[in-house]
């Protein structure tokens, strides 16, 4: 973050380093009190259709579509009917702005400016695709916005969202309490409590699931380090420091073939290379200065790195299990969080300190638009995607 800052106690010898990373700590905010929506009922992803599995997924999952593609689901024209007649949109957390801008991504344009609890830093689709949540982090709250109007709902009280993620059998939520130095399991559509999980790494932050979906990896900013948690028993079952010094890993993401995690770091400047089964001890491959976000093609043989601190886009190719491509923003930039169009052929990134959204040709790596949004942009949410179910995120879907 650019402005707020945490806690002293928390920062001790890490301030430096804090200021330059995904979530800046800041001295917590007052609680939104508000009740949860009352439309959001137990509902099911609709494209859960019977599917192949290699091995016997976390009980109540949707069935793997594909063994060997995890985002099998995410093709370009599979829409949930979830989503039908949502209008397209970009949905921006400005967390110096307390606001999300929502732009047309037909005309480039803000076309609205919804105001919002403190320090909003992601916007989440739920696990059945039918509500956004902005994480007011200072404002311990999730504000609810109906993707098919456009319009926030009642504030839900949360202590200290930072980001939000949903367990693959859609029952439960996870709070990333990034300054509580927690993992919250809540109900999925009250977020009511249902266990705390505390943890001895500082920063909380991002994630990502096996693609059985029986545990997940979780990146600690603040310490540089790596969990790896048991989604049925909601237990920490490995733990482990990175081996770089100062290391601040953010964005969590699977490989299609569920071998692999990679884990971008903003001051390794590149992504790790985990096997999350055997949770080893990670390989560094280098990408760009500030390695931030992580966004896989539609096709899914590429994934896109977005190098925040040097205005760049590296392209990773997963058949080739190497890097291929670099663009760089004209003029510079501070390509953060965001997602990718739904026919694939639009990149869109928030630009965490030049208050501003970056539309990229994914053909070509051309910047097809520059627009201005409110302040400290963050995690840029695009939307309606395909995918059956959302994992959390900024739109993590399968």
């Amino acid at each position: 973050m650019l402005t707020t800052t945490r806690t002293a106690a928390l920062l001790g010898g890490i301030l430096i380093a804090a200021l330059t990373g995904c979530g800046t700590p800041a001295e917590k905010g007052t609680t939104e009190a508000a009740t949860a929506r009352p439309d959001q009922g137990n509902a099911t992803p609709e494209q859960a259709a019977p599917g192949r599995v290699t091995s016997p997924g976390l009980a109540g999952m949707p069935p793997v579509l594909d063994p060997k593609d995890v985002y099998a689901a995410d093709r370009p024209g599979k829409m949930s009917p979830a989503v039908k007649g949502f209008p397209a949109r970009i949905y921006v957390p400005n967390t110096n702005s307390n606001t999300v801008s929502v732009i047309d991504p037909k005309t480039y344009k803000v076309i609205k400016t919804i105001p919002v609890g403190r320090q909003p830093q992601h916007v989440v689709p739920s696990w059945d695709l039918k509500t956004l949540w902005v994480n007011n982090d200072l404002g311990n709250s999730l504000t609810p916005i109906d993707p098919a109007t456009g319009k926030p709902g009642k504030t839900v009280p949360v202590s200290d969202p930072y980001n939000l993620y949903f367990t693959p059998d859609g029952k439960y939520a996870i709070v990333m309490a990034s300054m509580d130095r927690e993992l919250v399991f809540r109900d999925a559509h009250t977020m009511k409590t249902a266990k705390t999980v505390p943890v001895d790494c500082a920063g909380v932050n991002h994630a990502d699931f096996s693609m059985d979906g029986r545990y997940f990896i979780v990146s600690c900013e603040f310490s540089g380090e790596l969990l790896k948690v048991d989604t049925a028993k909601m237990k920490v079952v490995g733990q482990q420091k990175l081996p770089f010094r100062g290391a601040m890993p953010q964005d969590v993401k699977l490989s299609p073939d569920g071998s692999t995690f990679y884990i971008a770091d903003m001051i390794a400047n590149g992504m790790w290379v985990l096997d999350g089964k055997k949770f080893t001890t990670p390989k560094l491959l280098p990408t760009g200065k500030g390695a931030h976000g992580l966004y896989v093609s539609r096709d899914s043989k590429v994934m896109y790195i977005s190098n925040r601190g040097e205005g760049t886009i590296s392209i990773f190719d997963f058949g080739r299990n190497k890097l291929t491509k670099k663009w760089r923003l004209p003029n510079g930039g501070s390509p953060d969080m965001g997602g990718v169009s739904p026919d694939g052929k639009v990149l869109w990134l928030s630009g965490r300190y030049n208050s501003e959204v970056y539309a990229i040709d994914t053909s070509t790596g051309k910047q097809l638009a520059r627009i201005p949004v409110g302040s400290g942009p963050h995690g840029l949410a695009v939307y309606p995607q395909p995918g059956r179910y959302s994992l959390g995120h900024t739109g993590v879907f399968r």
